[in-house]
């Protein structure tokens, strides 16, 4: 199993589900390419992300996996099915981008010239760090009560990593512009054969349910579940729930 994150953020997000899913099976959760501050890949977008995945399984001696990601890593993973359908056994998709146009407002006006590159700046210093991970907490959680303490001061300390917020703005660029979201993939969800999962929190900030459901009615085979109380990260604040949807969906596949 291969766990992709989300801009903004770093493989330890995944460490709220990662010890449930390791029983069952053997977990690869990565740090995408620029967000573990070793060095600058030279491009941030889906398609070089999801090439750098297929790499990865391939240094690895990885043949099939189930590939799981979360907003952008959904995307990853998705370019990821489409490019290299024999690699993916299943396919899930948390609150994924790619799904549709609407995307929060928030990250569209980071988009516009001169508006990132300030909060790039900003997120490099210290209050600038902490700001960025209560805004983040506040659009990305539903239930400001449930967001965990080692989440907020994690994502503090990747802000002030070598290249971090450089990563976090060149990916959301790739992905979303003024208008909404560059690319939808809508159209290319009848061409996926693996069993498919889509999950997401009900009420996501990011991005709305409905894409979740326009989706799933072009897939093959696949399974919707949608999660109250819960917004952009079911794997963060509905852990719980969260292991139990992957895990009956699995149970039911003949990987």
């Amino acid at each position: 199993m291969v766990l992709l994150h989300g801009v903004g953020t770093s493989s330890g997000e995944w460490s709220w589900v990662l010890p449930d899913l390791a029983r069952n099976n053997l977990v690869y959760a990565i740090d995408l390419p620029g967000y573990d501050g070793s060095y600058e890949p030279p491009d941030y977008s889906p398609a070089y992300t999801a090439s750098f995945v297929n790499s990865f399984l391939d240094a690895v001696g990885v043949e099939r996996a189930v590939v799981v990601g979360n907003s952008f890593g959904g995307l990853v993973a998705l370019h990821l099915a489409f490019s290299e359908p024999a690699r993916v056994s299943a396919l899930v998709l948390s609150d994924s981008a790619g799904l549709g146009r609407t995307v929060s407002p928030v990250l569209a006006a980071v988009t516009l010239p001169g508006a990132g590159e300030l909060a790039r700046a900003l997120a490099k210093t210290r209050l600038g760090a902490y700001q960025r991970a209560v805004r983040r907490a506040l659009l990305l959680f539903a239930r400001p009560w449930q967001i965990p303490l080692k989440w907020v001061k994690d994502q503090y300390k990747l802000a002030q990593l070598p290249n971090f917020t450089d990563a976090t703005l060149g990916s959301v660029r790739t992905v979303v512009g003024p208008m909404g979201q560059r690319e939808v993939l809508l159209d290319r969800f009848p061409q996926l054969r693996m069993p498919t999962l889509i999950v997401w929190g009900i009420e996501d900030r990011v991005l709305p349910y409905s894409q979740a459901k326009d989706a799933i009615a072009l897939v093959q085979d696949g399974s919707l579940e949608l999660i109250s109380n819960c917004g952009h990260l079911p794997h963060v604040e509905q852990p719980k729930r969260f292991v139990s949807t992957l895990g009956g969906f699995l149970s039911e596949q003949p990987l």
